[in-house]
């Protein structure tokens, strides 16, 4: 229905302006009309006229245009047969001026002699032209567009696809590092395994039904990395030093889930797990504005390398940043005794990508 309407109103604005441009044109042999009869006279004459120009306009849009669009056919073969519908259409026009228009529209007048007089045959191309030729470029513009929007589409769901493998790539990495700690604790007999465990179903809770969000608020994420912090704390008890400083102007805002966990776990896996001695982590984060500024450090070993090498959380969290957030700068240092990683994201400007999750 919308398409028909569509259609209807380019006709009814082509008529309105083509019975005008008549009314302009045919005035000397209308003169001895009152102004009303000239517009209906007009009127006749235009939608009389319409009749080649519809067939044809619709012949290209429809036939050839989707012909050769579906490479349908040799291209020679579609433009000869568009070349013939043209003449067609030239010559039902000049058909119906000379034998209908002449003398029954603008009445009595005698047919003319010549029915493919060289300039009126000329004027009919250019009137059917245009007509058609208008259709067939709205036409042609209305493909371009829906290929575009059907490419963006396309380009979210492939990128919602990757943040849906990515986020689930992120969740048995994590369960992997935290079986690791904990059965580190079991061959020590450790006392605090059980609050381990505890702590440990708790994180994979949010993981399950939280994680699953396109967003969540940002102090639930931190709520997780607070519990992630104290589960670190129970292993490495003493040895370890922890702290999370936040500063927050608004608790609302909300964040990608899972997307400061990797930043907190390479520091545990990477620097704190291979560190022979005291060691510590500090984690800051700010809010100010909608900007999340996000910063962590933490002690390591030093092993002589000082090229950065990417595990698979760093990564992962990586390509989610260039898919949720255009606006962010990531930046690793990586010294001899310190790892340190810098973030800021404008949490305000993020990808509107149409997430499908299962059991949604």
């Amino acid at each position: 229905m919308k398409r028909f309407f569509l259609h209807f109103g380019f006709w009814f604005v082509y008529t309105l302006q083509a019975t005008l441009l008549e009314m302009v044109w045919m005035e000397p042999l209308l003169h001895k009309f009152t102004q009303w009869q000239q517009w209906w006279i007009s009127l006749h004459i235009i939608m009389v006229l319409n009749i080649p120009k519809i067939l044809l306009a619709y012949y290209l849009m429809y036939v050839t245009v989707n012909r050769v669009l579906n490479e349908k056919g040799s291209l020679r073969k579609n433009i000869g047969m568009a070349a013939l519908m043209c003449v067609l259409a030239v010559l039902l026009y000049r058909v119906i001026f000379n034998h209908y228009v002449i003398p029954y529209a603008i009445y009595d007048l005698a047919p003319q002699k010549k029915l493919l007089d060289i300039s009126r045959t000329l004027l009919a191309v250019m009137d059917i032209g245009f007509a058609a030729g208008v259709a067939v470029a709205i036409r042609l513009g209305r493909i371009q567009l829906a290929g575009k929007d059907r490419e963006k589409k396309l380009l979210r769901e492939k990128h919602a696809t990757e943040l849906k493998y990515l986020r689930n790539q992120t969740n048995p990495h994590f369960l992997f590092n935290t079986l690791n700690n904990i059965y580190a604790l079991a061959r020590k007999k450790s006392e605090d395994t059980p609050d381990v465990v505890m702590k440990l179903s708790k994180l994979l809770r949010f993981m399950l039904y939280e994680s699953n969000k396109d967003f969540i608020p940002l102090t639930e994420e931190i709520r997780m990395l607070d519990d992630y912090l104290e589960l670190e704390k129970i292993r490495y008890s003493d040895r370890l030093t922890i702290t999370f400083y936040k500063e927050l102007d608004a608790e609302t805002q909300m964040v990608a889930p899972l997307l400061l966990l990797p930043f907190v776990e390479n520091a545990f896996k990477h620097g704190v797990s291979e560190t022979r001695f005291d060691s510590y982590v500090h984690i800051a984060l700010t809010l100010k504005k909608g900007m999340l500024t996000f910063t962590i450090e933490n002690t390591k070993e030093d092993n002589g390398k000082d090229k950065v090498t990417d595990s698979i959380g760093l990564s992962n969290v990586r390509r989610q940043l260039e898919l949720m957030y255009a606006h962010h700068t990531l930046d690793v240092y990586n010294q001899p005794n310190t790892f340190k990683v810098h973030l800021t994201i404008n949490l305000n400007n993020h990808a509107n990508l149409a997430l499908y999750h299962s059991g949604r």
